[in-house]
């Protein structure tokens, strides 16, 4: 069996990546990814409507561009929304 490599302590995660947009709210900047829902594979709660989202049904993950003041990462208050809840957000 192949072995993983293991991620150094306190390297961050690729936080961005191709495809994905920044969107600007009143909250602030976010960073919005657009999920298919074939990579999803369990039930996330939206923060909008808090009702499930079921594994494998297309939605959004979101997180502000600025980390909150006591975040380590920005990338640490990501949030799985329904579509719908994200633009009625706006």
């Amino acid at each position: 069996m192949p072995r993983r490599r293991r991620r150094p302590s306190g390297s961050s995660r690729p936080a961005f990546a191709p495809g994905d947009e920044v969107e600007r709210r009143r909250s602030g900047d976010w960073h919005v990814r657009r999920l298919t829902g074939a990579s999803a594979t369990k039930t996330y709660t939206c923060p909008g409507c808090h009702r499930p989202i079921p594994p494998a049904t297309p939605h959004v993950l979101v997180w502000p561009v600025e980390k909150a003041l006591l975040s380590a990462d920005a990338i640490d208050e990501r949030r799985h929304w329904h579509r719908d809840c994200w633009q009625r957000l706006a």
